[in-house]
């Protein structure tokens, strides 16, 4: 993975019709692939290729489309250099994707969704980000009940690193992803932020994804309720980026890439002076 002394950022390129932000917008592997070199143009160090939503209440896509979709977008940007990342819960598209040159397989479901998925990411050696998951997009919501968030999460993520582990993934490959907005209501998605300090002591880098989400919209909503569009909360998610950054995180996904990679810039300085 790229090594830049800083927190990294992740651009998302999202070929589906239907996710939550954008959806739709780069659904055509030509605008996906365009959108993708203007992230990197805009500083992302890494370019997130997804052909399967994952906003709540979404419907899974079947194996042929999501391949179909992500293949060719990863290839090319591949060849144009860029370091891709594939969002994906299937161990399959996660091999078609290494095949054709991403780096970083990014599993919302921690090897849950898929038993296979740990194996074949052992067998490739990229990195693997596992999320803290409790199910997919149309059951999450129901299971978003925790006596104490941040403790649950951890243990939970540690569970899932000793099951990747236990099948071949070794330490150096692992990233860790508390999952904001995944089986987490407002409240604890802020918790969570807040303990990120307590994810950290399990070892491994902290990729952070709060760009454009729900709980963001709700803090800045209207005074009769309404909450913030998603694409009016880029500023919320700045502000995420540059707390988390400051605090350690290894990389951020975001949608609006340009201020969030001057935001790592910025707290990557202060770092520096005081250290």
């Amino acid at each position: 993975m790229p090594g830049r002394g800083r927190c990294l950022v992740m651009g998302v390129v999202n070929v589906t019709p239907d996710s939550f932000s954008d959806g739709g917008r780069w659904f055509d592997p030509k605008a996906a692939v365009r959108h993708g070199l203007e992230l990197v143009e805009q500083g992302a160090d890494i370019v997130d290729v997804g052909g399967e939503s994952t906003r709540p209440g979404a419907a899974r896509v079947p194996l042929d489309e999501e391949l179909a979709r992500v293949e060719p977008v990863i290839r090319e940007l591949s060849r144009e250099g860029v370091a891709v990342s594939v969002d994906t819960m299937r161990a399959e598209v996660a091999r078609a994707a290494v095949d054709a040159g991403a780096v970083l397989v990014n599993d919302v479901s921690g090897g849950l969704a898929d038993p296979e998925m740990p194996r074949v990411v052992a067998a490739t050696g990229v990195a693997y980000v596992v999320m803290h998951w409790r199910g997919h997009s149309h059951a999450m919501e129901r299971r978003a009940v925790y006596d104490d968030v941040v403790t649950e999460v951890r243990e939970e993520l540690a569970k899932r690193v000793a099951s990747v582990l236990a099948e071949g993934v070794a330490e150096e490959q692992i990233v860790l992803d508390p999952g904001l907005g995944f089986s987490k209501n407002a409240e604890h998605n802020w918790a969570v932020l807040a303990g990120l300090d307590r994810l950290a002591e399990l070892g491994h880098p902290l990729l952070i994804g709060a760009s454009r989400k729900r709980f963001l919209g709700r803090l800045l909503a209207d005074p009769d309720g309404t909450p913030r569009p998603f694409d009016r909360s880029d500023d919320a998610t700045l502000a995420v980026t540059a707390i988390v950054a400051r605090e350690g995180a290894w990389c951020v996904r975001v949608h609006n890439v340009r201020p969030n990679a001057d935001a790592v810039r910025v707290a990557a300085a202060v770092q520096g002076a005081r250290s």
